[in-house]
């Protein structure tokens, strides 16, 4: 009887094995999932568009918030990484404005954050930018958007995706209207994960190939 069990045990452990590992392919399989662009993609005309949000080129002063620090990967979906990515990149201050000429909120501009920021993806397909927390937004509105950050990344052979980054531990998260439609593994990639580091995230991004 005992030789049976063990037998038996074997065969769970070997099933339960090769269900892990199918689901982990399927889990490499998927792309970061699309969302929405929003009304406010940037259009007035700015040369300063480096990695450094929370400064302004010719202008004396930090952007006003919590600087933080996001980093990460691009990878296919087999996950190899993915040098020289165009990642474009935009959101709102930490009142929640962006720097738009149709967000007519009663938010302030805050004249030494940047805003927007086109890098491109290093070795091993690596990236990273310092910002500032993006508030809520409209201002004392009862249906804000809970803080993300806008991104458009491409590169020839790959299918371009238009996306949003969210963050941990935000109460808004769980009424807001975008992030809620998406199912669990999407909104898990689509949420920046916490390091050892405080104010430091580590957000990866996974392309499909043409």
């Amino acid at each position: 009887m005992k030789s049976i069990k063990r037998r038996n045990f074997i065969k769970t452990a070997i099933f339960g094995s090769i269900a892990s590992v199918l689901t982990a392919k399927a889990h490499a399989k998927m792309a970061t999932p699309t969302d929405a662009q929003g009304p406010f993609y940037p259009i007035t005309p700015q040369k300063d568009k480096d990695a450094d949000l929370t400064q302004v080129n010719g202008k004396n002063g930090t952007a006003k918030g919590q600087i933080i620090e996001i980093f990460g990967q691009v990878l296919d979906q087999d996950f190899n990484p993915i040098e020289d990515v165009t990642i474009d990149l935009w959101q709102a201050n930490t009142f929640g404005k962006y720097h738009h000429p149709h967000d007519d909120s009663e938010a302030p501009i805050d004249e030494h954050f940047q805003s927007w920021a086109i890098l491109q993806s290093g070795t091993k397909g690596k990236y990273k930018f310092k910002t500032v927390m993006p508030g809520a937004y409209p201002l004392n509105s009862a249906n804000q958007r809970t803080p993300h950050i806008h991104f458009k990344v491409s590169k020839r052979g790959y299918h371009s995706l238009l996306t949003q980054l969210y963050f941990p531990d935000q109460p808004l998260n769980e009424k807001d209207g975008l992030y809620t439609s998406k199912n669990a593994e999407q909104q898990s990639m689509m949420t920046a994960k916490k390091t050892k580091t405080d104010n430091v995230l580590k957000y990866d991004i996974i392309l499909a190939k043409v």
